[in-house]
C-alpha cells in the first residue's frame, strides 16, 4: 500500500473469522461476545479504510456483498486503477456473527453521493470513520500517484521476467562470485 504497487486487494470483511468456528477477527466491534470471549471483545474495532487513508493508498473503496451490482463496478474500477487497490468488501457470515447480519447492513449501508470528491483526503478520513448508524460504500480515497513500478528504470515498461536477457552476461556476473 505504501509503495502503490500495482496489487489488487479485495478484503472479504465479515467482522469475524467463520473457518474458525466464530472467533472474533481485527474489524469484530468492539464489545461483541463470541465463544472464546464470552465477556466480549476488548480491543476497538480495527479500521482498514481509515489505514489505507493514513497510508495514501492510491485507491481505497468499500462495498457490499449483497449489492453485487456495486460490488461488480467496485472491482472493474479497482482492477482499472493503476497502483495499490484496497475493496473492503462488506458480508454477513450468516453462520457465526449474529450482530452483522444482512438487516442490520440493510438498514445502514448507503452508496456515496454523487458530489463527493474522493481525493479530498480529509473528507476520505471522515467517510473511512464513518460506521455505525451509516455506513459508505463507494471511492473513499483515490490519489493517482505514480506506482513503485513506475519509479524503477528497469522496470517502468516491462517487468524483468519478461525482458531479454543474455545469459553470457549472467554467466560472467556469477563468476565474481565464485
Amino acid at each position: 500500500m505504501r509503495r502503490n504497487i500495482n496489487v489488487k486487494l479485495f478484503v472479504h470483511d465479515n467482522q469475524i473469522y467463520g473457518l474458525t468456528k466464530g472467533q472474533p477477527s481485527p474489524t469484530t466491534g468492539e464489545g461483541v461476545a463470541a465463544k472464546n470471549v464470552p465477556l466480549g471483545v476488548i480491543s476497538e474495532q480495527f479500521n482498514p479504510l481509515a489505514l489505507a487513508v493514513a497510508m495514501d493508498c492510491s485507491f481505497a473503496a468499500r462495498a457490499y456483498a449483497a449489492d453485487t451490482v456495486h460490488l461488480a463496478g467496485m472491482m472493474k474500477e479497482a482492477l482499472l486503477h493503476k497502483g495499490f487497490a484496497l475493496i473492503d468488501i462488506l458480508q454477513p457470515c450468516v453462520t457465526f456473527n449474529k450482530v452483522n447480519t444482512f438487516e442490520w447492513y440493510k438498514k445502514r449501508v448507503y452508496t456515496i453521493e454523487p458530489g463527493y470528491n474522493p481525493e479530498d483526503r480529509n473528507a476520505a478520513f471522515a467517510k473511512a470513520l464513518e460506521w455505525g448508524d451509516r455506513i459508505p460504500i463507494g471511492v473513499i480515497f483515490r490519489n493517482n500517484r505514480q506506482t513503485y513500478e513506475g519509479r524503477i528504470p528497469m522496470i517502468k515498461d516491462h517487468p524483468l521476467v519478461r525482458q531479454a536477457f543474455d545469459k553470457k552476461k549472467i554467466e560472467g556476473t556469477l563468476k565474481e562470485f565464485y
